[in-house]
């Protein structure tokens, strides 16, 4: 029955144990896979055995044959000397062939001329001493010509990206190195090697070189593109040459990326770029120099246009400068503007919220003289709830100013200049503000008590044109000439004309809003004098009723008198 198992009826017969226990087709293919392996271990295992012993017959064949030789040769039987003799040429020639190789005295498959034995010592020991250094030989030409390939691979991946002819590159080293030439048959020698050492370096001291010269042109073209808004289209077009802007040497691969004539074509448009960028120097100066002014112009900086757009025109004219060297100091000065801007961020933003509170105030003293607010129409509580917010920005006012000055007088001391807005020292402006708007506060209470003192009854009635007795009455006004509010003296409550500059006469030499206020105190002086007249030619009566509380207060605390109900 032994002898009637195979492998066939075992695999049968496993397979009919995997179908029992419902084995998976994943385990069974891996337990299949595994036999498989077992089998082909075995078989090399049995395969390496009969190698080593054939080597090992022939070894000792060769060993009986030299030792039989050298008994016939002790014995006068001078054929197997011969046979011996031939095998010590075969091994020196073989020896020489290589060292030939090495050195460089031979080529590759030259015959050696035939070396010289020495006949007295033919022994065995002496064999296996050849035999050996045969093989360091041997060993030493497999790693010299993998050494080789490895040079021309490198030679050949370096010529490409360089654009450059690989054959004829490589053959100039040595001529063996041709593709087509077997790979056995290449050069080994000292020479060859080091030439081909020398030719790696150099091409990749050239791939070096050549990248930083692309990599500077392609800076040279980004430059250039964005001095004179270069479209997207004619970049791309360049896309070759500026894609490896910042590769390293090792990045650089594709074919070509480092050719002769790409950087040619490169230095070409950047030549062409650069004379263009001479006849469009006025635009592009003109350009920066409108960027500066806004840059100023946001941060509310005045600066002599007119003088800074001649001494361009006249640097452009004149050709004293180069185009990059004046593009270079403008971009400083833009650098420098926006660094003054960005030290003057803070105090903008808030001189901002003071004009906006400002003109909030504004609107609440024309509301609050409104008498027609608290009517029905369409809107009206829309003004009510801006009327309500505006008093509680209003109130803020005297802090934000007070902030404002503190932060104003430091950046001042920290500098040692004065910060002008739009041309006029800033605290010059809140000085003024603050002044006009106590001004303003006792203009206030002064009306207040006026229209107090006009509004209360008379004691006696006095005789009319036709002898009737007129009886003035307490609601009805004694002058109808309206006094001028804090509008009058030309910046609506202190609240610059338009925002750019907020205190216009402090521009036309200082004077034009502290006068205007002094005036506008006179036109007051004068339309109430009337009224003051009127009403002291009349004695009034101590007991009648006076304004109520609330709208004596309205026009200071900003706060609007609630409408008189029916």
């Amino acid at each position: 029955m032994a002898g009637d198992i195979t492998c066939g009826s075992l695999l049968q017969k496993l397979q009919l144990v995997w179908d029992e226990v419902g084995e998976s087709d994943e385990d069974r293919d891996k337990v299949l896979y595994e036999l498989d392996q077992e089998c082909l271990d075995v078989y090399k295992r049995k395969v390496d055995q009969a190698t080593n012993s054939r080597d090992l017959l022939i070894q000792a064949l060769d060993d009986s044959k030299i030792e039989l030789a050298r008994l016939l040769s002790a014995l006068g039987r001078k054929g197997c000397l011969q046979e011996l003799k031939r095998e010590f040429i075969n091994v020196q020639s073989q020896i020489d062939q290589i060292c030939g190789e090495i050195a460089g005295t031979l080529e590759v498959g030259e015959q050696v001329a035939t070396p010289q034995v020495n006949e007295d010592d033919l022994t065995l020991e002496r064999l296996e001493e050849f035999r050996s250094q045969l093989q360091e030989l041997e060993k030493e030409k497999s790693n010299r010509l993998e050494k080789v390939l490895e040079y021309v691979s490198i030679v050949h991946d370096l010529c490409t990206v360089l654009g450059m002819d690989f054959l004829s590159t490589v053959t100039e080293v040595h001529s063996s190195l041709d593709d087509s030439i077997d790979d056995n048959c290449k050069s080994i020698s000292n020479d060859t090697l080091s030439k081909l050492d020398k030719t790696v370096a150099t091409l990749n001291e050239d791939k070096k070189l050549r990248l930083n010269k692309l990599q500077e042109l392609a800076g040279q073209l980004y430059d250039l593109w964005d001095l004179m808004d270069a479209p997207k289209e004619e970049r791309r077009m360049f896309n070759h040459v500026t894609c490896n802007r910042s590769a390293s040497v090792d990045q650089v691969t594709a074919p070509g990326a480092l050719a002769l004539d790409l950087i040619e074509q490169a230095e070409v448009e950047v030549q062409r770029l650069d004379q263009l960028k001479y006849s469009k120097m006025k635009e592009i100066a003109f350009k920066k120099q409108t960027e500066l002014e806004d840059i100023y112009a946001g941060a509310h900086i005045v600066i002599d246009t007119a003088a800074a757009h001649e001494k361009i025109l006249a640097l452009i004219e004149a050709g004293n400068i180069e185009p990059s060297e004046l593009i270079a100091d403008m971009d400083r000065q833009i650098a420098k503007a926006k660094e003054e801007a960005l030290s003057r961020k803070d105090i903008l933003d808030k001189v901002e919220r003071w004009m906006s509170a400002c003109e909030e105030e504004s609107w609440l003293e024309d509301y609050n003289r409104d008498d027609n607010r608290y009517n029905s129409s369409r809107g009206a509580h829309l003004n009510l709830k801006r009327a309500e917010k505006a008093r509680i920005l209003v109130n803020k006012i005297p802090a934000l100013v007070e902030t404002l000055v503190a932060k104003t007088r430091a950046w001042e001391e920290n500098r040692g200049l004065s910060f002008m807005y739009d041309g006029v020292p800033l605290l010059a402006m809140l000085d003024e503000y603050v002044m006009l708007r106590q001004e303003r506060e006792e203009e206030k209470k002064r009306m207040r008590e006026q229209k107090k003192y006009m509004e209360q009854p008379i004691h006696t009635d006095h005789e009319g044109p036709f002898g009737s007795r007129v009886t003035v009455s307490p609601n009805r006004p004694v002058s109808s000439k309206k006094v001028l509010g804090p509008k009058s003296n030309g910046v609506s409550n202190g609240t610059p004309p338009n925002r750019r500059l907020s205190v216009s006469g402090i521009q036309n030499g200082g004077h034009g809003v502290k006068s205007g206020g002094k005036d506008s105190k006179k036109d007051s002086a004068k339309t109430a004098s009337p009224v003051n007249a009127n009403a002291a030619a009349s004695p009034v009566n101590a007991n009648a009723a006076a304004v109520p509380k609330e709208d004596a207060t309205s026009h200071v605390s900003g706060t609007d008198p609630a409408p008189n109900t029916p």
